[in-house]
Protein backbone atom coordinates (compact mmCIF):
# COMPACT_ATOMS: atom_id res chain seq x y z
CA UNK A 1 0.00 0.00 0.00
CA UNK A 2 1.24 2.86 -1.02
CA UNK A 3 1.84 6.05 1.68
CA UNK A 4 1.02 9.49 1.41
CA UNK A 5 3.74 12.17 0.82
CA UNK A 6 4.61 14.23 4.23
CA UNK A 7 3.63 17.80 4.30
CA UNK A 8 6.70 18.61 5.19
CA UNK A 9 8.02 17.40 1.90
CA UNK A 10 4.77 18.98 0.15
CA UNK A 11 5.52 22.24 1.76
CA UNK A 12 9.51 21.99 0.70
CA UNK A 13 8.60 21.14 -2.94
CA UNK A 14 6.07 24.02 -3.30
CA UNK A 15 8.83 26.48 -1.73
CA UNK A 16 11.27 25.55 -4.05
CA UNK A 17 8.99 25.64 -6.85
CA UNK A 18 7.66 29.04 -5.93
CA UNK A 19 11.21 30.31 -4.75
CA UNK A 20 13.07 29.14 -8.27
CA UNK A 21 9.78 30.78 -10.18
CA UNK A 22 9.76 34.01 -8.50
CA UNK A 23 13.49 34.55 -8.15
CA UNK A 24 13.94 33.93 -12.00
CA UNK A 25 11.13 36.25 -12.74
CA UNK A 26 12.49 38.83 -10.01
CA UNK A 27 15.90 38.34 -11.78
CA UNK A 28 14.65 38.78 -15.36
CA UNK A 29 12.24 42.32 -14.50
CA UNK A 30 14.69 44.13 -12.82
CA UNK A 31 18.13 42.64 -15.66
CA UNK A 32 19.23 44.96 -18.07
CA UNK A 33 17.95 43.49 -20.82
CA UNK A 34 16.19 44.02 -24.32
CA UNK A 35 12.48 42.91 -23.83
CA UNK A 36 13.43 40.11 -26.23
CA UNK A 37 15.99 38.85 -24.43
CA UNK A 38 13.66 38.87 -21.22
CA UNK A 39 10.96 37.38 -22.95
CA UNK A 40 13.70 34.47 -24.50
CA UNK A 41 14.60 33.29 -20.39
CA UNK A 42 10.62 33.51 -19.63
CA UNK A 43 9.99 31.45 -22.91
CA UNK A 44 12.95 28.61 -21.44
CA UNK A 45 12.00 28.82 -17.80
CA UNK A 46 8.21 27.46 -18.90
CA UNK A 47 9.31 25.09 -21.58
CA UNK A 48 11.50 23.64 -19.20
CA UNK A 49 9.17 23.36 -16.27
CA UNK A 50 6.44 21.87 -18.94
CA UNK A 51 8.87 19.38 -19.79
CA UNK A 52 10.31 17.94 -16.85
CA UNK A 53 7.04 17.51 -15.77
CA UNK A 54 5.64 15.44 -18.68
CA UNK A 55 8.85 13.42 -18.76
CA UNK A 56 8.34 12.83 -14.82
CA UNK A 57 4.92 11.83 -15.75
CA UNK A 58 6.18 9.46 -18.13
CA UNK A 59 8.53 8.26 -16.81
CA UNK A 60 6.23 7.06 -13.79
CA UNK A 61 3.47 5.86 -15.93
CA UNK A 62 6.38 3.60 -17.18
CA UNK A 63 7.22 2.32 -13.82
CA UNK A 64 3.69 1.54 -13.19
CA UNK A 65 3.33 -0.33 -15.95
CA UNK A 66 1.01 2.51 -18.01
CA UNK A 67 1.40 2.27 -21.63
CA UNK A 68 3.55 5.40 -22.97
CA UNK A 69 4.76 5.54 -26.66
CA UNK A 70 8.59 5.23 -27.48
CA UNK A 71 7.40 8.27 -29.55
CA UNK A 72 6.50 10.33 -26.48
CA UNK A 73 9.11 9.78 -23.99
CA UNK A 74 11.74 10.26 -26.82
CA UNK A 75 9.78 13.94 -26.86
CA UNK A 76 10.06 14.73 -23.44
CA UNK A 77 13.70 13.23 -23.05
CA UNK A 78 14.50 15.67 -26.01
CA UNK A 79 12.29 18.37 -24.65
CA UNK A 80 14.22 18.54 -21.26
CA UNK A 81 17.66 18.09 -22.76
CA UNK A 82 16.75 21.04 -25.37
CA UNK A 83 15.19 23.37 -22.78
CA UNK A 84 18.21 23.20 -20.71
CA UNK A 85 20.69 23.50 -23.21
CA UNK A 86 18.71 26.65 -24.53
CA UNK A 87 19.42 27.95 -21.23
CA UNK A 88 22.96 26.84 -21.17
CA UNK A 89 23.69 28.43 -24.35
CA UNK A 90 21.68 31.66 -24.01
CA UNK A 91 23.56 32.42 -20.89
CA UNK A 92 27.14 31.35 -22.03
CA UNK A 93 26.10 33.99 -24.98
CA UNK A 94 24.81 36.52 -22.54
CA UNK A 95 26.50 40.14 -21.72
CA UNK A 96 25.67 39.86 -18.28
CA UNK A 97 28.32 39.34 -15.00
CA UNK A 98 28.84 35.56 -13.95
CA UNK A 99 26.98 36.16 -11.26
CA UNK A 100 23.81 36.67 -12.87
CA UNK A 101 24.50 33.71 -14.80
CA UNK A 102 25.05 32.09 -12.00
CA UNK A 103 21.22 33.30 -10.49
CA UNK A 104 19.69 32.36 -13.54
CA UNK A 105 21.02 28.94 -13.82
CA UNK A 106 20.54 28.27 -9.88
CA UNK A 107 16.91 29.73 -9.93
CA UNK A 108 16.06 27.91 -13.11
CA UNK A 109 17.42 24.44 -11.69
CA UNK A 110 15.51 25.28 -8.18
CA UNK A 111 12.64 26.11 -10.74
CA UNK A 112 12.65 22.58 -12.28
CA UNK A 113 13.62 20.50 -9.37
CA UNK A 114 9.90 21.98 -7.70
CA UNK A 115 8.27 20.93 -10.65
CA UNK A 116 9.43 17.86 -10.70
CA UNK A 117 8.92 17.00 -6.90
CA UNK A 118 5.51 18.75 -7.10
CA UNK A 119 4.12 16.60 -9.82
CA UNK A 120 5.54 13.62 -7.94
CA UNK A 121 3.95 14.33 -4.42
CA UNK A 122 0.55 15.09 -6.51
CA UNK A 123 0.55 11.83 -8.07
CA UNK A 124 1.93 9.89 -4.89
CA UNK A 125 -0.64 11.45 -3.06
CA UNK A 126 -3.38 10.23 -5.49
CA UNK A 127 -2.46 6.71 -5.83
CA UNK A 128 -2.59 6.59 -2.10
CA UNK A 129 -5.37 7.30 -1.62
CA UNK A 130 -7.26 5.02 -4.25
Amino acid sequence: MAQKVSNAFIAASWIALSAGIIGYIVGLARADMELNEKGYYFTVLMFGIFAVISLQKAVRDRIESIPVTDIYYGICWTGTIMAIALLIIGLWNATILPSEKGFYAFAYLLAVFGAIAVQKNTRDNLVAES
